[in-house]
């Protein structure tokens, strides 16, 4: 690599590739577009590289600037890896963690699983961040985050995928409907209600699941709203706008106007996961994995009986 080229060119360049627009991405680096140009022609000329092709209408990775901009994305996330763990080293800590997680996993798994990590490995820092299926698997891919908690069965090739729930969905109904555990059949009963759904961008394969499970009962639902957070579905719920279906372990944690029949003669399960990439080298990683051998049913009863 020339000594002309710094980390600054590398962070110039990563912007461009990612927003395929020079305008944007010196709007990101908070620097002029024309002086964005020149460093990355620069650093093309130090390297000996085209790494865009430029027209008046669209820019693009060529070959080696595609190649250039996935090692970078790895690398450079290593090297931050390295260098934050060296701080908290000097501060006393053993590592750190980012997760990545979908809302319904905050409820009871990973409050199980942080408390038995933490027993362990006191001293490691965690990152949480709150995001939706699609958006952990880009962390995951290009290491922004450890560990995503998904509502997937299958993820890209370079990631890993293990369950650590397999669950029967419930129906949510308000607290005053007649219909009960006792009078419920099944639910063609329901087939002229409006039903409140998790929105399809919360996670494709989750939706494509709930709506097997109509197509098992022998009716198309009628949607009324669709939306990416519970507390929303049970608000709407127990306002009467409508019925859901939920994964079982979005019972706990909520304290609303609603009830729950469970749906367990239904083949049908709602399954949350943990993925991971197997190119992180993040040397707290292989720690959190250790916890999601053995069975988490033991780890959620000792937070159920926390909560009564």
């Amino acid at each position: 690599m020339s000594n002309q080229i710094e980390h600054r060119h590398l962070r110039y360049f990563l912007a461009v590739a990612e927003k395929l627009h020079f305008r944007k991405a010196a709007e990101k680096l908070f620097i002029s577009q024309p002086g964005l140009s020149r460093q990355i022609k620069q650093m093309e000329q130090d390297l000996g590289v085209t790494l865009f092709e430029r027209n008046n209408r669209r820019v693009a990775l060529t070959k080696t600037g595609d190649y250039l901009q996935k090692e970078l994305q790895i690398n450079l996330k290593n090297l931050e890896d390295i260098l934050t763990h060296s701080k908290l080293i000097h501060h006393g800590k053993e590592g750190h963690l980012t997760l990545g997680f979908v809302g319904s996993a905050m409820l009871q798994i990973i409050p199980a699983i942080l408390k038995q990590f933490n027993s362990k490995f006191p001293k490691v820092m965690f990152k949480l961040e709150e995001m939706d299926n699609q958006k952990q698997i880009e962390g995951l891919l290009s290491q922004e985050i450890d560990v995503g908690f998904v509502r997937l069965e299958r993820v890209p090739r370079s990631l890993e995928i293990h369950t650590v729930l397999k669950e029967t969905f419930c129906l949510v109904l308000p607290k005053n409907h007649p219909v009960n555990k006792r009078n419920f059949k099944n639910l063609s009963q329901f087939k002229d209600s409006p039903f409140i759904l998790f929105d399809p961008e919360y996670s494709a394969s989750y939706y494509e699941k709930v709506m097997q499970i109509f197509d098992g009962c022998g009716f198309a639902p009628i949607i009324s709203h669709n939306t990416i957070h519970a507390s929303s579905i049970y608000k709407l719920v127990e306002n009467n706008l409508g019925v859901s279906i939920v994964p079982k372990s979005l019972q706990f944690g909520y304290d609303m106007n609603v009830k729950f029949i469970e749906l367990d003669a239904i083949p049908q399960r709602a399954f949350l996961s943990i993925a991971w990439s197997k190119n992180n080298r993040n040397p707290m990683l292989q720690n959190i994995l250790q916890l999601i051998n053995p069975p988490i049913e033991p780890l959620l009863k000792n937070v159920r009986a926390a909560k009564i």
